[in-house]
């Protein structure tokens, strides 16, 4: 058997384990990252839009910084986030863009004088400030008071993915290509990292380090129809779920885009409606301003979502031989505009739809998208309950999106995630008392263990179909936990997944050679899907109030009295069929911004009994320090300064504060 010892394993080649993994060597440790595609082919490269980062460069961004940033991300999770881990975010957001751009990203940028762009329907004309010329440009996206999603065209997840991979390259840190991690290697609650599988052999080793980084992407695959690729099944998460040590963060909060393209659930841009497109039905009538008067189509992405389907519901939608969709109008723009900005979703629409979206209309109906919920971690990226194991991205519940995450968030996390978690990692490592010291032994038993179990699959007398359990899941997921959600619907759900999970322990092979033997990565990664599935069904079937993407339409009041906490799953015994849950509760009393309205529908909420006191004393705190800098009152609501690495600290510049 193989053993390989490193500092630092990293499972997951995309944005967030690139970067975790070039902090950690740039700080003197050794790096391995495990990858199931070439890092360049990761999902991360399938992010269109852009980035947020409050650098207040564009015009409509003039006054936009730190504060405004992490006012739209805790009221955009609705007030599931971790305040603190917010501030770190958006105080680390621009010095990432910056660092991009050193290392080669092409970041848009401004150009001086008058431009044309299309605001709410209508052409208006910006005016450039001459100071901005040059620098990074910055577009509409929902939920925001400012313009500051930093793009590169609609390219963006693939111009800093390959830039990102590069500098990998140049640092040397080594990918394990077409490798997957399907365990842990846990003892008495901390991990010393992993049983691999080589994918293109079949053989299994393990992967020995000091520090564990799950950086593998969300688990959108466990719906039928999803914006995630085809390797965005969750295993990394689910291999964290397995170990029984590690708790997984709010896996009910599933984020639905509003503009999958209709049937094929292909992602389309939001810098699509951030650059003026807009929703209509089967009638061409624009829809959204009726629902949402203020933000229309670029209100928050639960929102225009539920918006959409009940819109459908109401007899509005346009009915195909597939099913029932809207439209998106992106005609207005121009056809110059789309084939600079917009070239992705052009040529989606020439491929997948056989349209021109400069002369036609696009199907659009929303689609499963991202996964707030992760492995928990601290501040610092690391489990609380399993020493040595971090995550970062998307795999990760940090939490820093709460119930909801807002659109250019999630890319921005990937990289500022990255730059952290890499600090601390690196800071874990630095201690002598977390070198790994494990026997040889104990690495053997449990590849051996996980080989047993790849044996049984492939040799066992099992007759269930590992593929039809796939599908049967993704059903029930799409049916029945979808964007509206109710408690028969969701007790059907979990009733039906419990009955799957018993079946998948009977799954049975048709290929039985050895090798890279596709069938059987499929029934392994279904067994542990199917875990994922049942933690997003439970939790949402126990949480009976409606919060960011998690609405319930038998309880669609948020219930801050009740449910302001957070979700803990844990999977304790291979022979369960439910997830343990446990909640964790957020502390109001330490809160930047207490818990209010969203700025959406109606003000229907019911409060936490903290909260009126904590909004008088936060009141009474900016009071007391008016006049004050900004930087000065901040710090007395909240401090979160110290939580960062200290070359992380510093203030961000801006035309309008210079340092």
């Amino acid at each position: 058997m193989k053993i390989t010892y490193t500092d630092v394993l990293v499972i997951g080649g995309g944005l967030a384990g690139l970067r975790v993994a070039i902090g950690a060597k740039r700080r003197g440790h050794e790096a391995l990252i495990l990858s199931l595609v070439p890092p360049k082919r990761s999902h991360s490269v399938a992010a269109q839009g852009g980035m947020q980062a409050s650098l207040g460069n564009v015009a409509k961004g003039q006054g936009d910084n730190e504060d405004v940033h992490f006012e739209d991300t805790v009221r955009g999770s609705d007030w599931g986030a971790d305040q603190r881990v917010v501030r770190m975010f958006v105080n680390t957001a621009p010095k990432a863009v910056r660092e991009l751009a050193a290392w080669g990203v092409p970041w848009s940028r401004v150009r001086r004088g008058d431009r044309q762009v299309v605001i709410n329907g209508q052409k208006v004309t910006l005016t450039e400030r001459d100071e901005s010329h040059g620098l990074v440009a910055q577009r509409d996206f929902g939920g925001t008071k400012k313009w500051r999603t930093c793009y590169v065209s609609d390219g963006t997840g693939h111009a800093m993915l390959f830039a990102m991979s590069d500098r990998a390259i140049a640092e040397s840190v080594p990918v394990r290509e077409r490798a997957e991690a399907i365990a842990l290697i846990c003892e008495a609650g901390r991990c010393h990292g992993a049983v691999v599988r080589d994918l293109m052999t079949g053989e299994l080793s393990a992967c020995v380090a000091k520090a564990t980084v799950i950086a593998s992407g969300g688990a959108g695959r466990l719906y039928r129809v999803t914006t995630n690729a085809v390797i965005c099944e969750g295993i990394g998460t689910a291999i964290a779920l397995e170990s029984g040590f590690a708790a997984l963060g709010n896996m009910e909060a599933i984020q639905f885009h509003p503009t999958g393209i209709f049937p094929a659930g292909i992602l389309v841009t939001e810098g699509c409606r951030g650059d003026g497109g807009l929703l209509k039905d089967v009638d061409g009538h624009r829809f959204m301003p009726d629902y949402e008067p203020e933000k229309k189509e670029l209100a928050s992405r639960d929102v225009v979502s539920r918006r959409m389907e009940a819109h459908i519901r109401s007899g509005k939608g346009v009915k195909s031989r597939f099913g029932e969709h809207l439209w998106l109008d992106i005609t207005l723009l121009g056809r110059a505009h789309i084939d600079k900005n917009l070239r992705e979703v052009k040529e989606i629409c020439e491929s997948f739809l056989g349209i021109d979206p400069a002369q036609e209309l696009i199907a659009v109906r929303p689609a499963q998208h991202y996964t707030m919920g992760g492995v928990r971690t601290d501040h610092t990226g690391q489990s609380p309950t399993l020493k040595g194991l971090f995550a970062a991205g998307e795999a990760a519940c940090w939490d820093m999106h709460g119930f909801n995450r807002l659109g250019g968030n999630s890319v921005a996390e990937t990289v500022v995630a990255g730059m952290i978690v890499g600090d601390f990692v690196a800071d874990f490592c630095d201690d002598p008392a977390h070198d790994a010291r494990i026997p040889t032994g104990l690495a053997r038993e449990l590849v051996a263990a996980e080989q047993a179990k790849l044996d049984r699959l492939v040799h066992g007398d099992g007759s269930e179909d590992a593929a039809a359990l796939r599908v049967a899941m993704q059903e029930i997921m799409t049916a029945k936990v979808g964007i509206f959600r109710t408690g028969d619907d969701l007790a059907q759900a979990v009733s039906a997944l419990q009955a799957l999970l018993e079946r998948s322990r009977r799954i049975g092979l048709r290929n039985r050679g050895a090798g890279a033997n596709p069938e059987l990565a499929i029934a392994y990664r279904t067994q542990k899907m199917l875990k994922l599935a049942l933690c997003v069904a439970h939790g949402a079937a126990q949480r009976t109030e409606s919060r960011g993407a998690h609405f319930r339409a038998d309880f669609p009041r948020r219930d801050d009295a009740r449910w302001l906490k957070r979700t803990l799953a844990t999977w304790r015994d291979e022979a369960d069929t439910l997830p343990t849950l446990a909640y964790e509760a957020l502390d109001v009393d330490a809160m930047e911004l207490p818990p209010g309205w969203r700025g959406y529908g109606t003000r229907d909420h019911i409060d936490h009994p903290r909260t009126a006191p904590r909004t008088a004393e936060v009141a009474a705190i900016r009071e007391r320090t008016h006049g004050a800098s900004r930087h000065d009152v901040q710090q007395a609501l909240m401090p979160y300064q110290d939580l960062l690495p200290p070359r992380l600290r510093g203030f961000n510049e801006r035309i309008d504060e210079p340092l």
